[in-house]
């Protein structure tokens, strides 16, 4: 079983112990003496090392947990969705890979005194319509300042957050009573309905081949692969104008059972 690990703080797995008051060492000694100071003076240089346990955009921070080896990543991107929250933590107990957490308990984040919601920061052009829109009272050299910043440590973000060797990316989101794929359906490239009952259970995916695969499945599944002409600032298009694969589980808030089956049944899958 992996070691789950939520802070950056690594333990090598083999402590060596020197008697320093032993003046008799044996050759064996000696060289464990060596080996503990080889460590002790490059460890930072070992890979478990080069894990941070947060990484920053524009000041917003996002924790980071890891278990195991790489695989793929997944993402919590608004605060008040406590229930893809919820399960994120339960599934990376005893699942590989690496996780990305927003440190905030609301929906919009804090930039610069104003607000910003984090699913429109993954572009200059979608975060200056969101910050526009959440700070009226903003100046725009303000919003400028926000913009520039974001733009500095976006790409050092992506790096941490977008998945290595073509593998996953997903996300988990809740909605509420206003929001179900039939909002989507629209812009959709390809849709399996195959739970119209639950509208409000569906997964979003930027590649086809993942399509076809979760679309024989029993839940509902969007295709959106061609980045629409509008720049909302979104990871999904980012995903999809860069190819990279990413899955968004959507559940309604509450519905902790609904999330969960949908996350194991894409882990069974692909």
């Amino acid at each position: 079983m992996p070691q789950y690990t939520e802070n950056a703080g690594v333990v090598l797995e083999n402590n060596l112990t020197i008697n320093r008051s032993d003046r008799s060492l044996t050759d064996r000694s000696i060289t464990d003496r060596r080996t503990f100071l080889a460590v002790t003076a490059f460890q930072w240089l070992w890979p478990p090392y080069w894990f941070r346990n947060h990484v920053d955009i524009g000041g917003i921070r996002f924790r980071r947990i890891r278990n195991g080896p790489e695989g793929r990543h997944y993402l919590w991107l608004h605060g008040d969705e406590r229930t893809a929250h919820d399960v994120l933590i339960e599934h990376m107990k005893d699942t590989n890979g690496r996780a990305s957490l927003v440190q905030s308990s609301e929906r919009n984040v804090p930039i610069l005194g104003g607000k910003i919601d984090p699913n429109r920061m993954f572009s200059r052009m979608g975060a200056d319509k969101s910050l526009r829109s959440l700070n009226p009272s903003l100046s725009a050299e303000q919003i400028k300042h926000a913009l520039d910043m974001l733009d500095h440590d976006r790409e050092n973000f992506l790096k941490r957050l977008l998945p290595r060797r073509g593998e996953v990316l997903v996300a988990l989101h809740n909605n509420g009573p206003n929001y179900s794929m039939n909002d989507e359906t629209a812009i959709s490239d390809d849709v399996a309905a195959n739970d119209k009952e639950h509208p409000d259970e569906f997964m979003l995916c930027t590649q086809r081949p993942d399509f076809q695969v979760l679309a024989g499945g029993p839940f509902n599944v969007l295709l959106q692969n061609k980045a629409p002409k509008e720049d909302d600032g979104s990871l999904s298009r980012l995903c999809a104008t860069r190819g990279v694969r990413y899955v968004n589980i959507e559940a309604a808030q509450g519905n902790v059972d609904g999330q969960r089956r949908m996350l194991k049944w894409l882990e069974s899958v692909l």
